[in-house]
């Protein structure tokens, strides 16, 4: 990923975003110190976990679910 000096990022902005919009993200810096990266809002972030819970309340366990299927595999194993 390329760095841009903030500089160089307001001269040019317009067509950065253009390029940042299509996919091409970047990293703005400051004295050569990383300050923000510019993508896609739809982009999805790499290395970020997935966050637990984001379904809750959404889904239903019947009350049943830890013991669905246990004739069927009684019958397989009996002999």
């Amino acid at each position: 990923m390329r760095t841009i000096n903030i500089h160089q990022a307001k001269t040019h902005l317009s067509r950065l975003v253009e390029q940042a919009a299509s996919g091409d993200a970047f990293v703005i810096a400051k004295a050569g110190r990383p300050l923000v990266k510019v993508m896609p809002i739809d982009a999805l972030e790499a290395g970020v976990p997935r966050r637990l819970g984001f379904m809750a309340g959404q889904l239903s366990v019947p009350d049943d679910f830890d013991r669905m299927g246990n004739d069927s595999l009684a019958d397989l194993f009996e002999c």
